[in-house]
């Protein structure tokens, strides 16, 4: 099964499809799980998101088992006979690698006498760009059935491969960006004097968005705000320019830390504009709340190394990347946990990085084993 789980990976590989657009993936997807005869299939939801649901005799919770669908609009450099063969886009965040530990569930769980409750596959689209979970959220898949648990893992290069990460609380920070659109009044390069350039105002916002950093990650207020995109006026030399464009991503490690950090960008905007006569306009997107694992959640994936003898740790800060895994925690227990990708690999996002191909088999069985510890617990309860 293994083989055949690595030869599917290696096929959503060369068909990656970016946010929003993932229809032949979901359908290659879709195709593998009918084999395995889930009780119900959901297809199309959230856009391309889709979900095989394995109903069982014996009460229990339902739990949802998570995995993404979307590709980046990155050129793959590395060398493989299974390249990406879409111009411009390829699997650089391992999602096609998350894809096969979660359809190869299928059918572990098609007969399993063990099992209790519901198991929900979930394929989401979109989490590239923060819009998916949002979706899924408000999808019949959810109308249909009331979530117990979500799991998720993440693979992470600069991991030793195969161990296992995962921390209490807050596992992943809170990301949103933001877009500052600055209007003053054009005027003759000539005379400035009688227009409104946001030029200044532009380095005026940069420098206090600057301060507000905080980038020790033991501090509570743990902030980062990094420039993105910065545009003021044209290549035109007789025009003193009118609009000016800042695009910003900010991280903190909790919602209300987020909350904070976005009223002082706000405040800074409405009073540089003021001084300076300026109008504005402030637009907050792919927003990725932080994602907060329950303690117990924690608890079983930790049992679940242990029963493996897969080497476990935990982590002392959250990652600072975003997951909109988060839009589920905010609603459901959740955990969302690592899985080494190997120390020498390429980054994710990188143009030479690819899954590791070793690490989908561990993936499987810590989806096995959080499955059994929980069904046990129930036993026990």
């Amino acid at each position: 099964m293994i083989d055949q789980l690595i030869e599917f990976r290696h096929e959503l590989h060369k068909k990656p499809e970016l946010s929003g657009r993932e229809f032949v993936t979901a359908s290659m997807v879709s195709d593998f799980l009918k084999s395995f005869n889930p009780h119900t299939m959901y297809n199309n939801q959230g856009g391309a998101g889709l979900a095989a649901v394995y109903k069982y005799e014996k009460p229990g919770p339902t739990i949802v088992i998570r995995c993404e669908l979307d590709a980046l609009p990155i050129i793959e450099k590395n060398d493989i006979d299974y390249r990406s063969t879409i111009e411009g886009v390829s699997h650089k965040c391992g999602h096609d690698g998350h894809m096969a530990m979660v359809a190869g569930m299928a059918p572990w769980l098609e007969n399993n006498e063990k099992g209790k409750g519901n198991v929900l596959l979930l394929f989401q689209p979109s989490e590239e760009n923060g819009r998916g979970a949002e979706a899924i959220l408000e999808s019949e898949i959810f109308k249909d059935w009331y979530p117990d648990y979500f799991i998720a893992l993440h693979n992470l290069p600069g991991i030793p491969l195969h161990q296992v990460v995962c921390k209490k609380g807050v596992f992943s920070a809170s990301v949103r960006s933001v877009i500052i659109k600055l209007t003053g009044l054009q005027s003759h390069a000539s005379t400035p004097e009688l227009g409104i350039n946001p030029t200044s105002s532009v380095a005026g916002i940069i420098s206090s968005i600057e301060a507000l950093n905080q980038v020790d990650k033991s501090s509570s207020g743990f902030k980062i705000i990094t420039p993105i995109y910065i545009h003021v006026g044209e290549k035109a030399y007789g025009i003193s320019p009118a609009h000016a464009e800042l695009h910003f991503t900010m991280r903190t490690w909790t919602e209300d830390e987020m909350r904070i950090l976005c009223n002082e960008v706000v405040s800074i905007v409405e009073n540089i504009s003021s001084t300076n006569k300026l109008s504005h306009n402030i637009e907050w997107l792919e927003v990725f709340p932080s994602s907060v694992n329950s303690d117990y959640g924690y608890d079983l994936v930790e049992r679940s190394a242990e029963k493996l003898n897969v080497e476990f740790r935990e982590i002392d800060f959250p990652l600072i990347f975003g997951e909109d895994f988060g839009h589920y925690s905010q609603k459901y227990s959740c955990v969302l946990y690592g899985l080494g990708a190997g120390e020498k690999s390429f980054p994710l996002h990188h143009p030479d990085y690819d899954f590791p191909d070793e690490i989908i088999e561990t993936g499987m069985n810590m989806y096995q084993n959080f499955l059994l510890e929980l069904w046990n617990d129930c036993e026990d309860a």
